[in-house]
């Protein structure tokens, strides 16, 4: 009974508590309407609403729901092109990052393994890839337009071919997001015990058998812990991404609403990109659990 007890009260009431004390706060700074009533300059009482608070333009939690509830009751309408229930957004923009992570991981892994076996490779790379690394997605998407500028790229099924603008989200997700995926497979292959390699030798496996027996399930660990933080960084550039590019998505929406000034809109956007991320972690951390138990 006691174990249930605790069970409830660290995985249920401390969280409801801090989401709580979240909405307080936030109550709190928010301004409120306010109706002043004054005499104008011919004696006619009028009555004026006014903002009034701390931070008197940004929406109270229930302005914020009162603005926003369409697109959260409605997740999956499509009035327009950029006015979609708030899952069509976070569809859109999910299925570009998990093309641009896919790429990351396919050529971030084999780097990283190159990284750590070989230290002519290092020598070589490392310097290349320490500048490139701290590059912003605000710096790499311009690229990413000239290069695929003229380039037309057709998935077979597709009802049209990638634009421009997708191909290079897509690009930009996974120069961005590769990094973590490199450097964290190359710290793992270099943390190997040498015993491990030594019984390799004496058991006279072939390379590629000592990669998949020895080298990757001893990089396992690593390899997680940079695919996880991969993952959060290719859901950053892509809200980034379409920010600066317009196309439909969570990023594009946000910038939209900015530029009418829908403040509670942005929040709803600022909340799902979130609790999004949140969930792609705790995703990528179940797959971690299974291959450790597997």
């Amino acid at each position: 009974m006691k174990r249930f007890q605790r069970f409830n009260l660290d995985s249920l009431l401390l969280p409801l508590l801090g989401v709580a004390v979240c909405l307080l706060l936030w109550q709190i700074l928010a301004g409120s309407n306010l109706q002043v009533t004054s005499r104008d300059d011919f004696g006619d009482m009028v009555t004026v609403t006014k903002r009034v608070g701390l931070s008197k333009d940004l929406p109270s939690p229930g302005e914020t729901w009162t603005a926003s509830k369409n697109y959260v009751l409605q997740p999956w309408a499509k009035r327009g092109e950029l006015d979609q229930g708030i899952l069509a957004f976070t569809w859109l923009s999910l299925k570009l990052v998990a093309q641009g992570y896919a790429i990351a991981l396919i050529l971030g892994t084999p780097i990283g393994f190159c990284l750590g076996l070989s230290k002519a490779f290092a020598k070589t790379f490392d310097p290349i890839i320490q500048i490139l690394r701290p590059v912003s997605p605000l710096a790499w998407l311009p690229l990413g337009m000239v290069l695929f500028l003229s380039v037309k790229i057709r998935v077979p099924g597709a009802a049209a071919p990638y634009t421009a603008s997708e191909l290079a989200s897509i690009f930009t997700v996974a120069i961005c997001s590769m990094w973590p995926t490199v450097l964290n497979t190359a710290v793992g292959v270099r943390a190997i015990p040498q015993d491990y390699l030594n019984v390799a030798k004496v058991l006279k496996l072939s390379r590629t058998k000592t990669l998949f027996k020895v080298l990757v399930p001893a990089t396992l660990p690593y390899m997680f812990t940079g695919f996880r933080l991969s993952l959060g960084i290719a859901w950053l550039v892509i809200v980034a991404a379409e920010m600066l590019t317009g196309r439909p998505g969570v990023g594009g929406f946000l910038w939209q609403q900015y530029n009418a000034l829908s403040y509670a809109h942005i929040i709803l956007c600022i909340l799902t990109i979130g609790l999004v991320g949140y969930a792609l972690d705790r995703l990528m951390s179940l797959i971690e659990s299974r291959f450790k138990s597997a």
